[in-house]
């Protein structure tokens, strides 16, 4: 069974194994198959109409799967690796372990964005940006400029106590603890997480720096959470609403995945607390 382990418990050997992992990923060209899938869905996920990654209570599945994609990839290169999540309630600072030279690099430089320490830097020669929404092929970051503060632990517990999953007009103006994570109402949890990052992170090819499936991982864990605290709240709508995945449609890209194949993570992995 594979395990999610917070990314400050991660031994060298494993952040080792993970970047190693990630990188192999982007050499045989299967790494910017899902900076492409992603950026394909921002575009096309509008609040008048159709949405199925974002802006809608699929994003919590749609991402789900992409996140199982994005491990069962890794995992085909070496099989110990799993995806680690970050608490960004938690570690909130730019000195954080996941910063570090040794695992995903810092901040970019002020004049540019460019980061320019660990595996990921440019002049590493191993992080082409190819998918890209303008001409610049490094990866850039400025972490806590475009907003200073990540979320608080207290933002948090306000967003987990939400006892409805999500509402109409199933957008983002939806009131629900979907939309309240998603980061369109409210305190904002995930969307601040992508614009304190910066960079790419901040647009649609946010794939492209790794710390997308750390971010992620840890959105996943907090669905999780809720789904314990709130057993009796169901995913919603349960069906007949329109440019909208119910309970039972199928998602695209997959065509064969419903919400209510992804409401139970167990079968696929479990976190470390």
């Amino acid at each position: 069974m594979t395990v999610r382990k917070n990314q400050a418990a991660l031994t060298a050997d494993e952040k080792k194994r993970f970047v190693a992992a990630v990188l192999e990923l982007k050499r045989s060209g299967r790494y910017d198959d899902f900076v492409r899938t992603h950026n394909e869905f921002i575009m096309s996920d509008t609040d008048n109409g159709e949405r199925t990654g974002h802006r809608s209570p699929s994003f919590l599945p749609w991402h789900r799967r992409f996140l199982l994609d994005f491990e069962e990839a890794l995992q085909s290169v070496d099989s110990s690796v799993a995806l680690p999540y970050w608490d960004w309630s938690t570690d909130r600072t730019v000195r954080a372990s996941l910063w570090a030279p040794d695992f995903l690099g810092g901040t970019g430089r002020s004049t540019d964005g460019r980061v320019m320490d660990g595996p990921f830097a440019a002049s590493t020669g191993n992080w082409p940006i190819n998918v890209r929404v303008d001409g610049r092929t490094f990866l850039r970051r400025s972490l806590g400029t475009s907003v200073r503060e990540l979320p608080t632990r207290a933002e948090v517990e306000s967003v987990l106590s939400m006892a409805t999953y999500d509402m109409a007009p199933y957008n983002s103006s939806s009131d629900g603890f979907r939309n309240h994570l998603e980061g369109w109402r409210g305190v904002n949890l995930h969307n601040r997480v992508h614009v304190w990052v910066g960079g790419q992170m901040a647009t649609g090819v946010s794939p492209n720096d790794p710390v997308f499936w750390l971010h992620h991982a840890y959105v996943d864990k907090l669905w999780a959470e809720w789904q314990r605290r709130h057993p009796d709240s169901a995913y919603v709508p349960a069906g007949g609403t329109p440019d909208v995945v119910d309970l039972n449609d199928t998602m695209k890209p997959w065509n064969t995945v419903r919400p209510a194949d992804l409401l139970d993570h167990t079968p696929h992995y479990t976190f470390d607390a």
